[in-house]
């Protein structure tokens, strides 16, 4: 229906102009009402869809900013595209860009949240999680990828310093247990005294690494080490006592088996005693109370003991052929140990000086000692070399009889050397007594004396040969002379009868003319006669040296016909030291 029908119904019902015009007035103005308020109506919803997609794009812009990330681009053709069109285009970037920001807060929450743990813990304050999770959604700004890597770095070093902390902790701790286990202290009321939580640590009570933690953990351990540093000073004086009187004492390997462990220590560095309670309080009583009653027994038995050390002193002396210190001959021992004029132990200690004496003396000795054994050694083989010349089946094929004759070669060569070997002994024996100015004795004898006489002895043998060797040229040509005037050999049985006197004419000579020592008799400065024979290694001729110590000015008895000459000859070498026991006043 438009205006033309109406004005035709109008004019049928018959309707003036007036209010034909009025009512047309009345119905533009009612249209124009309605039209105002469409306009105003689609007005509002336009400015709220461009508000709205304001908000919306100033979202994004902020949300792509906070993330720090090149987002979707956000583009639309605003003449050719409605409001409408895109807000629904923005929307779901919007909402995806929403749950991203979320993510990532909670992303950075989690690693600030460990953060702050961490620092807590290092700084042994408490940390609560409340506080944590709620900074971190207020600090919503930047949630950039960056500054997840900064925060995931940061953790990573606090988690790495950690890492470090625990470690030390823990090898502290165990430090400590093992100076409490060698002192014999209880570790766990010791590392509870540092902090409650490194014995016994769990999930709701975890293991303390913070500086203070580590600060009781290190001055408990200078503690315990200057206490075991002491401990062991005092065990180990303990133990060297201990080990003097069991020396002492000559105790039994039973009796030191209790002690065999502490013993150990005497001889060990600090950082090698590790035994568990080795140097706990018990232990060091219980060797100082040993020591205590060693002590007591030894006082009792102190005279044995300084007697066998004298015994030692002897023995060391007489395998070195030395004489010992007679002011601690055992006679003299008892008595002032009796008179009780003499402390043992001072005793004991004189005894010991003079032990460590005799072993440094053996030692300078040991040279010309192992010289005068290999003399010696080569007098035997001299000895047996006469021997096997007067045994008379020595060509024969027995048995062994190829061994004796590469011995008697051998023999032979030693032999020879004997000379040499006395000269070269008598020198090495000047040289020491130069050095040491004081004679070089050999059980109570001067061995220069002794060595002089064995040269004199074998001037003397050689001399007796040469005699033998000219009555046998002599007894050759008074044979020849019979032969010539009497034209006949003499009858066999006179031959050997004057060979027989003629190599028997030296009551101490060989049938070869050599002659070996033999012994003889000291006619003064003895209460009783006694021999002088060379000493045997193989025991035939026992204590020579020994019964030289007595010789005395008595001529020698090498023979009958040369008693004058030899003693004359002997006394010009033997007599020319003044210290020779065969010196002539």
């Amino acid at each position: 229906m438009d205006l033309d029908d109406m004005k035709q119904i109008w004019t049928e019902i018959g309707e003036r102009e007036q209010d034909k015009d009025r009512m047309f007035l009345e119905l533009e103005t009612e249209c124009m009402r309605v039209y105002r308020r469409k306009v105003d109506s689609a007005n509002a919803e336009r400015a709220q869809l461009r508000q709205s997609l304001m908000a919306k794009e100033a979202e994004l812009k902020a949300l792509v900013a906070s993330i720090g990330e090149n987002g979707p681009r956000f583009t639309v053709d605003e003449k050719h595209t409605s409001l409408k069109d895109q807000l629904a285009a923005v929307t779901p970037l919007l909402e995806d860009l929403r749950a991203k920001k979320q993510d990532r807060i909670k992303q950075i929450s989690n690693v600030q949240s460990q953060i702050e743990k961490i620092k807590a813990q290092i700084s042994d304050h408490n940390y609560q999680d409340s506080d944590g999770s709620v900074k971190q959604l207020n600090d919503d700004h930047d949630l950039s990828t960056r500054r997840i890597s900064d925060l995931q770095m940061q953790l990573r070093n606090l988690q790495k310093e950690k890492s470090d902390r625990l470690q030390k902790v823990f090898i502290y701790v165990d430090e400590v247990h093992c100076l409490c286990a060698v002192l014999g202290m209880d570790f766990a009321k010791t590392v509870k005294e540092v902090h409650p939580s490194l014995h016994g640590a769990n999930s709701e009570n975890s293991t303390n690494i913070s500086d203070k933690t580590l600060e009781g953990l290190t001055q408990t351990i200078l503690k315990l080490k200057a206490e075991k540093k002491t401990r062991v000073l005092k065990l180990q004086e303990t133990v060297e006592k201990l080990h003097k009187l069991w020396n002492l004492m000559e105790s039994t390997e039973q009796e030191r088996i209790h002690f065999s462990e502490v013993a150990a220590v005497l001889g060990s560095t600090e950082e090698e005693i590790n035994s568990p309670g080795i140097l706990s309080l018990e232990t060091i009583q219980e060797t100082e109370e040993e020591v205590e009653r060693l002590t007591i027994q030894k006082a009792s038995r102190m005279k044995e003991l300084v007697l066998k050390k004298r015994l030692e002193l002897e023995v060391i002396c007489r395998n070195a052929h030395m004489e010992p210190d007679m002011s601690t001959a055992p006679e003299k021992i008892i008595a002032l140990i009796d008179s009780g004029l003499v402390d043992p132990c001072e005793l004991l200690s004189s005894v010991e000086v003079q032990i460590t004496k005799a072993n440094e003396e053996s030692l300078t000795r040991k040279d010309i000692m192992e010289r005068v054994d290999k003399w010696l050694s080569a007098c035997d083989e001299e000895t047996w070399l006469e021997e096997y010349n007067q045994d008379d089946n020595r060509y024969s094929a027995g048995r062994g009889a190829h061994l004796n004759l590469k011995r008697a070669e051998k023999a032979r060569i030693t032999v020879q050397k004997i000379p040499t070997m006395i000269d070269n002994l008598i020198a090495k024996t000047f040289a020491w007594e130069d050095e040491r100015n004081v004679p070089f004795l050999y059980d109570g004898v001067r061995l220069v004396a002794i060595l002089e006489e064995q040269k004199l002895r074998r001037a003397q043998r050689e001399e007796d040969r040469r005699r033998c060797r000219d009555q046998k040229k002599l007894h050759s040509l008074l044979l020849k002379e019979k032969e010539l005037i009497f034209g006949s050999k003499p009858s066999p049985k006179k031959t050997s009868s004057f060979n027989r006197r003629t190599s028997n004419h030296h009551p101490n000579a060989n049938g070869t003319g050599f002659m070996t020592p033999v012994p003889r008799r000291v006619s003064a400065g003895s209460a009783t006669p006694e021999l002088l024979t060379p000493r045997s290694y193989s025991g035939r001729y026992n204590n020579y040296f020994k019964e030289n110590r007595r010789l005395t000015t008595a001529p020698l008895n090498f023979s009958v016909g040369s008693k004058e000459d030899s003693m004359s000859s002997f006394a010009s070498i033997s007599g020319s030291e003044p210290d020779s026991p065969l010196f002539l006043h």
